[in-house]
């Protein structure tokens, strides 16, 4: 197997100390070619000049020559953001629940009950924190025994980790519902 030279890479190559280098690509300089300067915006073909040659060749190289206004735009766009990639808002998210992923410490977010709770402002003789429980499991006014016990049952059977797959945010539904429940609970308690 025959290794190449740098003569053989680069024709026209001077000998310089132990090493070869390139010669400048300017025509008529016989400089070295240390620098190198794109030949195109793919930035995978460059040009080797001296130093003066390379300073001339960058303050007149244009990256966006050639481009038109649509192409302009993209590429502003582009680095708008950085050459990242974006979405638009909750497109990546799981679907019917574009807010499941958003750090949420006031539960703005959380999933609905499926029937709303009492009006804000109006718990009539119940607390705040029992409010904020019936709320939680979908119930409003003062709910009997066995009412709190059914829709208990309903919520169990459809966010329960194992009835969906060992979900974290099953599981941590699961320690609300159950927190509520007892909250309710204690509520009907006969004091």
């Amino acid at each position: 197997m025959k290794t190449s030279t740098s003569q053989e890479k680069f024709p026209g190559a001077q000998s310089v100390g132990d090493g070869a280098a390139r010669r400048c690509q300017w025509r008529g300089c016989a400089g070295v070619g240390l620098h190198r300067a794109p030949q195109d915006p793919s930035l995978t073909d460059y040009y080797f000049f001296c130093l003066d040659h390379v300073r001339l060749y960058n303050a007149q190289w244009n990256y966006h020559e050639g481009l038109g206004p649509d192409d302009m735009e993209i590429e502003y766009r582009s680095a708008a953001t950085w050459d990242r990639p974006t979405w638009k808002m909750g497109e990546r998210q799981a679907p019917g629940r574009p807010w499941q992923n958003i750090y949420d410490p006031f539960d703005v977010y959380r999933d609905k009950p499926d029937t709303d709770g009492p009006p804000r402002g109006e718990t009539g003789s119940v607390s705040l924190e029992v409010s904020k429980a019936q709320r939680t499991l979908g119930l409003s006014g003062n709910p009997s025994l066995e009412e709190l016990k059914g829709r208990y049952k309903e919520l169990v059977k459809r966010y329960h980790p194992d009835a969906n797959g060992g979900s974290t945010v099953s599981e941590d539904r699961m320690k609300t519902i159950n927190a509520a429940y007892q909250t309710i609970r204690s509520a009907l308690a006969p004091q």
